[in-house]
């Protein structure tokens, strides 16, 4: 465990660090408050610090506050105290102190104090990676990994705000696999998750980091393109139409013909409503279905006068 020392007393320090360094922690060592805070807040600060409570700079109390406004993830804050007294243990859990460790140490208590830590460390840890977990399930679409429909949506409303701000262009593109359940139909159902997966993927290489690709349901996938215009919008769904049909995907083992049809609207007008810019995309789609498909068609966002 990363450990940090903050200790103005020398003796003390080395004491502690010999210690530390025997039950095989990697130390860091500070003389007043002020470095403690700089360490602890670092991206890849210690996560247990020891703190002597009176020191220069920033007393343990005021390291601890500071950490916890600052620091993520959490830091396990032990203060080293010769006090005692009731007015004091109050002082140091409203500074969000964890622990506390009587001056002069006792080796034995030290390592108690730091298990007791890296046990809450590593809860704490698996916590995060739970909250993570489920917020990339709410925000992502399981089969393909790519936004779902809800998140598309959110950033399509920020983006038009930023449009009405800005008066800056903006558009979006509606694709559809064709003939898809022809596909399901004839290779099954795991063979058309495989293609709407590497469908996912190939769409993925044409858009760039400043765009959004989403899965918006069934076969269906969503582009926006913040500050294009149509032309540029109508080549990036070229692009991704080209990149589809430019080989057959392999399921199963063997090849499957696979085409898309996209539909294009844009605007730079203020106040457009979402749903009225993804619908000129449907008819837009439409278009193109009916005009055989494997093909782009763009429309214009229909505006009031």
């Amino acid at each position: 465990m990363h450990i940090l020392i903050a200790d103005d007393d020398p003796v003390s320090r080395r004491l502690l660090e010999v210690a530390l360094v025997r039950m095989g922690h990697t130390v860091v060592v500070v003389s007043e408050g002020l470095a403690a805070i700089d360490a602890l807040v670092a991206t890849d600060g210690p996560r247990i610090a020891i703190l002597d409570w009176m020191m220069p700079g920033a007393d343990g109390l005021a390291v601890c506050r500071a950490v916890r406004q600052r620091a993520a993830p959490y830091v396990y804050v032990i203060l080293l105290t010769a006090r005692h007294s009731q007015a004091d243990m109050v002082a140091a859990l409203d500074a969000e102190a964890d622990e506390f460790l009587t001056k002069p140490f006792d080796a034995i208590e030290l390592r108690g104090r730091l298990h007791a830590g890296e046990r809450i460390l590593k809860l704490q840890e698996g916590l995060l990676r739970a909250h993570e977990a489920l917020q990339h399930q709410a925000s992502h679409d399981h089969l393909t990994g790519l936004w779902n429909r809800r998140m598309v949506l959110q950033q399509l409303d920020r983006e038009l705000q930023r449009n009405a701000r800005d008066r800056s262009e903006l558009a979006v593109i509606l694709a559809d696999v064709d003939h898809f359940k022809l596909i399901n139909d004839t290779y099954g159902h795991a063979t058309g998750d495989s293609v709407l997966q590497q469908v996912a993927g190939r769409l993925r290489s044409v858009v760039r980091d400043h765009e959004y690709l989403a899965r918006y349901g069934g076969e269906e996938f969503l582009i926006l393109l913040p500050g294009c215009t149509p032309d540029g919008a109508v080549s990036v769904a070229e692009r991704s139409r080209a990149s589809i049909a430019a080989d057959p995907m392999l399921a199963g083992g063997e090849p499957v013909s696979v085409r898309i049809s996209l539909g294009v609207a844009s605007t730079a007008e203020s106040g457009v409503d979402p749903a009225a810019l993804i619908a000129a995309a449907d008819a837009a789609l439409y278009q193109a279905k009916a005009g055989g498909r494997n093909q782009v068609s763009y429309r214009a966002l229909a505006t009031t006068a």
